[in-house]
């Protein structure tokens, strides 16, 4: 039966190979379009809305490379956007999975329940964790109470045992010393690994204040 395009995936772009996005695997990677969050520093701004078809990439090209890959390739990235965001997600997951391929995420963790579902599925994700987690979550989220769910995700991917990433990115105007203490005190308290700290991309960021900092 042919799978209804309404209900696939949206994909906003596809990466057929890379060695940087699984941790030790030969991987590709599937960019998913949509995020519900606007980052200050986000720099795939252009996979933020929901709509479908402008990238070029649909869901039934995306899985044929990957058949054509199969012995190559060892694992596939959903990335975004804000691959939690999209229902279709768990399906697609369950496709590649079915490949034969390890499957790793990367979130920002806003749908904590979404990854809750996603989970058993999973062999590695990378979180991000972009501000400590309290009210100064919302200065880089521009999102209320987006701590809140980011806790929840973390908590559930710890106890879920999947390989896992915690990412930071690092703008002066968002996070100082002190910010990024705050953050690695509370990932200690949690168990957590710490961070791993990244410089901030200019390329796709859409805000003048931080682009002219």
């Amino acid at each position: 039966m042919h799978a209804d395009p309404q209900l696939d995936l949206r994909v906003g772009g596809f990466v057929p190979f890379t060695t940087v996005d699984f941790p030790g695997r030969l991987s590709a990677v599937i960019f998913c379009q949509g995020c519900g969050w606007r980052c200050r520093y986000c720099h795939n701004t252009h996979l933020q809305a929901f709509h479908d078809g402008s990238s070029g990439w649909q869901w039934a090209t995306v899985k044929a490379s990957l058949e054509e890959r199969r012995g190559f390739l060892e694992a596939v990235v959903f990335s975004g956007g804000e691959p939690t965001a999209q229902a279709a997600t768990q399906a697609a997951v369950g496709e590649v999975k079915a490949m034969g391929y390890l499957v790793g995420l990367h979130t920002a963790g806003m749908l904590p329940e979404r990854l809750k579902e996603l989970l058993p599925l999973l062999d590695w994700v990378g979180l991000d964790i972009k501000a400590p987690l309290d009210e100064r979550y919302e200065a880089t989220t521009r999102q209320a109470g987006g701590h809140r769910v980011v806790s929840r995700s973390l908590d559930l991917l710890l106890e879920s045992g999947v390989g896992y990433e915690l990412r930071t990115t690092v703008h002066p105007a968002l996070l100082g010393e002190r910010e990024k203490e705050d953050i690695v005190a509370e990932l200690a308290r949690r168990g957590a690994h710490p961070p791993k700290f990244q410089v901030f991309r200019s390329e796709g960021c859409r805000d003048d204040g931080l682009l002219a900092a």
